[in-house]
């Protein structure tokens, strides 16, 4: 007799309403302090990533499966900024460009530092709240998502 695989439990929510906010970072800025700050001055209970074009002198990025972040520096293009954000906790991953065109990706810490611009487009779901708790079989904060209390 064979087992069944274990079922899987899904999270989702119905078709939301989705309003956009876009803005600019200038160099020297920090991508992840500044898109966290974002969320905390618009009070934002639940967004995402859109779009974002720009590029850096430093990338710290966490790779698949690593405890500690590796830092890059040189000039790198952002090819891919994905990720979900709101006053309760982000969660952000990366893709960039070095000048040769090879790619690398992942997790986006403190310390990708702005070169020229980060023009960043967001997606707000005013009526989600993200939050973050314990998944215990992760062990990571892991995304929980419920209704705006409103």
């Amino acid at each position: 007799m064979t087992q069944r695989p274990q079922e899987t439990t899904i999270t989702e929510t119905g078709i939301t309403a989705l309003g956009a906010i876009a803005l600019r970072l200038h160099p020297q800025q920090d991508l992840k302090r500044e898109l966290d700050a974002f969320a905390q001055r618009q009070q934002l209970s639940a967004a995402c990533i859109l779009t974002c074009v720009g590029s850096l002198t430093q990338a710290r990025l966490r790779f698949a499966n690593q405890t500690h972040p590796t830092v890059q520096t040189g000039h790198f293009e952002i090819v891919s900024l994905t990720g979900v954000m709101s006053i309760h906790g982000s969660h952000y991953h990366m893709a960039i460009a070095d000048a040769a065109g090879c790619i690398r990706g992942g997790h986006v810490m403190a310390g990708c530092l702005i070169y020229t611009t980060a023009e960043i487009v967001v997606g707000v779901l005013p009526q989600l709240q993200f939050g973050r708790s314990l998944d215990p079989v992760s062990g990571y904060r892991e995304l929980h998502i419920e209704p705006h209390p409103k």
